[in-house]
C-alpha cells in the first residue's frame, strides 16, 4: 500500500473523496440517488469481486482485474437493520479503495492510524461513485462498489493513490451510522445578557441577535439545548454544525449551515474558545459561546474573515459526533 505519512488519516480520507478530485463533478451525469432512494444499481463487475471479512474490520477482497465498467456498480454484500442513508445526510464509514487494474488495494481507513470518514452524501462535495456507492444503503451495511474514471477521479486519475486515469477504482465501504444534522437535545432556560437565538424549523440554522450592549471580556458559555450523548474530550474528533458572528456587527464570518452541512474538527486544532465551548459537553447539545481576542485569533484577528485584533466573537454550535482519534493522529491545521 502507498503511504501517505505526511497527513492525518481523517484528512487524507477526506481529501481523497472529495468532488473537486473528480473530472466529472457534475452531479446531474451521476446515478445519485432520488428523494425516494433508488439505489446505484448492481452488475456483473461488482457482483464478481468477492469480500470477506467481519463488519468494521479490514476486509478480504479479490477479483480479477481489468474491472472496466461504463457506470457505477453497487453490490450489498452484508445488509444492514439501520436506517437508510438518504442524499444530505451524514454517514459514518469505513471504507478500503483498489485500484481496479491492478487489484493492489491503495487506501483504508482501517489500517493503522487510519480513522472513520464522515461522509456526505452529496456528489457535489464528494466523488459521484463514491456517493452512489453508500447512498440508499442501510445502517449496518458493508457494500462493494466498481467505480469507473468517470465517477471517480476522471482524466486526471490520482497519482497519491496510483491509480491512473484509465484506472477503475473497486471499494469496499461499511455504512456504520447516520449523524444527525442538528443538535435534539432538551431546550434550556435562556440566561440573562446572552445573544438571543432562533432556529428554523426545517434545517436548525439558528439566527443570533446581539446585545447593544459591550461584549463580556472573557468566555461566556450558554447551554441552549442539553444532549444525552458522548461527552466530548480534550482531543477528539468532533462533528459540528455552527455559526459564527462578530459581537459588534452581528455580521456572520463562517458557517456550516446552507454551506455544506457538518465539519469535523478536532478540539487541538481550532481557536481556544472554540475548543473550551465543546470539550466537557455532550453530543446533541447546542452551546452559544462568546469568544474575546484573546481566545480567539488575538491580536492579529483574521483579516481573510474581516475579524480585527479587538473583535469578539459569537458561535452557535450543534454537538453531533464525537470520535477519539487513533494516538498516532497528527494534529489539524487550526480551523475555523
Amino acid at each position: 500500500m502507498r503511504s501517505l505519512p505526511a497527513l492525518a488519516a481523517a484528512a487524507v480520507a477526506a481529501t481523497l473523496l472529495l468532488a473537486g478530485c473528480s473530472a466529472s463533478g457534475d452531479a446531474s451525469s451521476t446515478n445519485a440517488a432520488s428523494s425516494d432512494c433508488t439505489p446505484t444499481a448492481s452488475g456483473s463487475a461488482s457482483e464478481g469481486v468477492t469480500v470477506a471479512g467481519d463488519f468494521q474490520a479490514a476486509p478480504t477482497t479479490t477479483f480479477t482485474g481489468p474491472l472496466t465498467v461504463d457506470a457505477t456498480q453497487r453490490t450489498v454484500v452484508t445488509t444492514g437493520d439501520g436506517a437508510v442513508v438518504q442524499n444530505g445526510d451524514v454517514a459514518t464509514i469505513d471504507f478500503t479503495i483498489y485500484n481496479g487494474t491492478s487489484g493492489k488495494q491503495v487506501f483504508s481507513t482501517l489500517d493503522a492510524g487510519g480513522t472513520q470518514l464522515q461522509l456526505t452524501v452529496d456528489s457535489t462535495q464528494f466523488i459521484p461513485g463514491i456517493v452512489n456507492a453508500v447512498a440508499c444503503s442501510t445502517v449496518g451495511s458493508r457494500v462493494v462498489a466498481v467505480i469507473p474514471p468517470a465517477d471517480g477521479f476522471g482524466t486526471t486519475g490520482n497519482t497519491s493513490l496510483g491509480i491512473a486515469a484509465t484506472d477503475s477504482m473497486v471499494m469496499v465501504a461499511d455504512v456504520e451510522a447516520i449523524i444527525p444534522t442538528r443538535a435534539d437535545g432538551a431546550d434550556q432556560a435562556p440566561q440573562d445578557g446572552f445573544p438571543t437565538v432562533t432556529l428554523d424549523d426545517t434545517t436548525g440554522a439558528p439566527t443570533v441577535t446581539i446585545p447593544s450592549a459591550d461584549p463580556p471580556a472573557t468566555l461566556q458559555t450558554e447551554v441552549l439545548k442539553k444532549g444525552t450523548g458522548a461527552t466530548v474530550a480534550d482531543g477528539d474528533n468532533v462533528t459540528v454544525q455552527y455559526q459564527g458572528l462578530v459581537w459588534g456587527t452581528g455580521k456572520v464570518f463562517d458557517q456550516s449551515w446552507g454551506q455544506g452541512g457538518p465539519r469535523t474538527f478536532q478540539t487541538t486544532g481550532v481557536v481556544k474558545g472554540f475548543a473550551a465551548a465543546m470539550v466537557g459537553q455532550t453530543v446533541g447539545s447546542q452551546v452559544l459561546v462568546v469568544i474575546p481576542p484573546d481566545q480567539g485569533y488575538g491580536s492579529a484577528g483574521n483579516s481573510a474573515a474581516g475579524i480585527s485584533g479587538t473583535d469578539t466573537l459569537v458561535f452557535v454550535i450543534d454537538i453531533l459526533n464525537t470520535t477519539t482519534p487513533p494516538a498516532t493522529t497528527p494534529t489539524p491545521t487550526p480551523t475555523p
